[in-house]
């Protein structure tokens, strides 16, 4: 593979996305190698790289199968979950608290 082209911040021509630009058209990269990139400045530090794909060689995003939304399901009921009481918080737990806030100031929810 040879060098990738580099395009300056707002200058890539059409017919390259960034990833999260192929998402939201419902498409993902579908296992093609980084097509070119694209470099943000910054003040202080080097430039930003952003990698870029090819539209035309993307392929739309698989569905969700219901295990899959299952699995997502049960991940977010964990993070809900508070260890301490074993109660669904209705939020997700900060992991800077790692409890729910009743457990982890006891002394203010009583006032």
């Amino acid at each position: 593979m040879g060098a990738l082209p580099v395009f300056r911040w707002r200058l890539a021509p059409d017919g390259y996305a960034t990833r999260r630009q192929l998402r939201a058209r419902g498409l993902r990269p579908g296992g093609q190698d980084v097509a070119a990139q694209l470099e943000r400045p910054r003040r202080r530090r080097g430039p930003l790289p952003a990698y870029l794909y090819r539209v035309d060689d993307a392929k739309p995003v698989r569905p969700m199968t219901p295990a899959k939304w299952a699995a997502l399901a049960k991940a977010n009921t964990a993070r809900r979950t508070c260890p301490s009481c074993w109660l669904d918080a209705g939020y997700v737990i900060p992991t800077s608290l790692g409890m729910c806030g009743t457990c982890a100031y006891p002394d203010e929810s009583a006032a």
